[in-house]
């Protein structure tokens, strides 16, 4: 995968990406180091190797050197101490200078006062430069030196490694010197190695950064190398299902919108029509009433006339109260600031089974003991009050239950029935349910309406006491414009 395959414009919280890596090595920083540190470790471990390997050449050189060495000095040493002619002191002295230096040895001759008569000459290769004292001490293989006594001379011959430590030392320096030289090629040829293996990835923290601005049209591309092209499958697929999501999360939101607005107009338009209600049908039926009773008082002596104006006024008293039942649906009963959920239905339940005597009803009201939301506490009242309206119209029940429940966050409203179940009644848009499922999606809750193996009818919503946030993403450029 080419970065130049996929060219972005970073978003405007991209100047910081650098910024932030800063704070901790890069990436191929770390594995060339670590890739460096692995040779490092593999060109000391064979440098140990080669060095113990010539430590132990060199013990085995010197060993051999001074055991000919100490041969050769023992047999003359012994002519000398026998007395033999051919080997006086002077002769021997004279020999010692006629060898000259011993391989690998130093060789000193004194007489019986501690003189040194004489002194093996120092080796010519590598004059004046010996290895460090440490590296000496290290390597140097530890053969006592060998005193021998040749009649009044003591000769001393000592071991000297000096010049094989000094080859030693040279090419242990050169091999180090080579071994850092290709070390530094090793780290700069994967750093480089890994910066242009790893420059697509540029691409993908671009499209992460405006990924994350919500530009989820944006995609990598899914050729070039297995693993990149794996890797751009993958982040197209997540960037496709983000985009649906949100998609599928804006039109919630919208219909959520769109429910919450119906609500409020139908409550707006229950207000008007009980405000109405109260006020100009309300006064005319008390007015009925009241001229009705004037009616009657003054038609005693008119039979029919009274009993006409007392059928009036017993159909204007019948008014009242359907006005009244009326006024209560379209405006039930609110919880005020001290009167909690519980009571609102426990109020409004009372009045509704004074009127419908015939079926029995049990309450189970567990919402709390303080007061919840507005919303919360209307649409409760609502999906109560059109559950019960549909048991008396539809449902020809015996027994009714009503249950409110708090678990959490989360209050649950049951209204179930031992009706005949859920029928579709001709002519019957479905109003009440519909403003049912209406009232809950606008408070992003859910209902269910089922009938029970046993029969009858159940309601069952839950209702999320507090309302989620609604995300919606950030407009694309396009979007942006005029």
């Amino acid at each position: 995968m080419n970065a130049a395959a996929f060219t972005l414009s970073p978003g405007p919280d991209a100047e910081d990406t650098p910024g932030e890596a800063v704070k901790s090595p890069s990436l191929r920083l770390r594995v060339s180091l670590v890739l460096t540190a692995l040779a490092a470790a593999f060109v000391i471990a064979g440098a140990a190797l080669w060095v113990r390997d010539a430590r132990t050449a060199i013990a085995e050189e010197i060993t051999a050197a001074h055991r000919v060495a100490a041969q050769w000095l023992a047999v003359s040493a012994q002519g000398t101490a026998s007395g033999d002619p051919a080997w006086t002191e002077t002769r021997l002295l004279a020999h010692l200078n006629a060898v000259g230096r011993i391989r690998a040895h130093q060789l000193e001759a004194r007489d019986d006062s501690g003189r040194l008569l004489y002194a093996s000459p120092p080796s010519a290769y590598k004059a004046g430069r010996d290895a460090p004292a440490w590296f000496t001490r290290w390597m140097e293989p530890g053969i006592p030196a060998m005193t021998l006594h040749a009649g009044s001379l003591t000769l001393r011959l000592q071991p000297d490694p000096s010049r094989a430590l000094v080859d030693l030392w040279d090419d242990l320096s050169a091999a180090a010197a080579r071994a850092l030289l290709a070390l530094a090629g090793l780290f700069m040829g994967s750093w480089f190695a890994l910066h242009h293996a790893l420059k697509p990835l540029e691409s993908v923290m671009i499209a992460l950064d405006r990924t994350g601005q919500g530009r989820f049209d944006t995609r990598l591309p899914t050729d070039g190398p297995a693993e990149l092209a794996r890797l751009g499958h993958a982040f197209n697929g997540m960037a496709r299902r983000l985009n649906e999501a949100v998609s599928e999360n804006v039109r919630l939101t919208h219909e959520q919108a769109v429910a919450r607005a119906i609500t409020e107009r139908l409550e707006a338009d229950r207000l008007a029509i009980a405000r109405d209600l109260h006020d100009e049908l309300g006064q005319s039926i008390t007015a009925v009433a009241a001229l009705a009773g004037a009616i009657v008082q003054r038609s005693t002596d008119t039979p029919q006339i009274r009993q006409s104006a007392e059928v009036i006024r017993d159909v204007a008293s019948r008014m009242q109260g359907d006005v009244r039942a009326l006024l209560s649906r379209l405006r039930p009963p609110g919880a005020g600031p001290r009167e909690t959920l519980d009571d609102a239905v426990r109020s409004y339940l009372a009045s509704w089974s004074e009127r419908h005597t015939d079926i029995e009803l049990s309450t189970e009201l567990f919402a709390g003991p303080h007061p919840l939301p507005d919303e919360v506490t209307l649409a409760t009242l609502r999906i109560v009050q059109e559950s019960c309206t549909n048991i008396v119209r539809h449902a020809l029940a015996s027994r009714a239950r009503v249950r409110l429940l708090r678990e959490g966050g989360t209050l649950t409203v049951e209204i179930s029935d031992n009706g005949r179940g859920i029928l579709p009644a001709p002519g019957q848009p479905g109003f009440g349910l519909a403003g049912m499922r209406e009232r809950v999606v606008g408070l992003a809750g859910s209902l269910d309406v089922s009938s029970p193996p046993g029969g009858g009818t159940r309601i069952r919503a839950r209702l999320p006491l507090t309302r989620p946030e609604a995300v919606s993403p950030e407009p694309s450029p396009e979007d942006r414009q005029p």
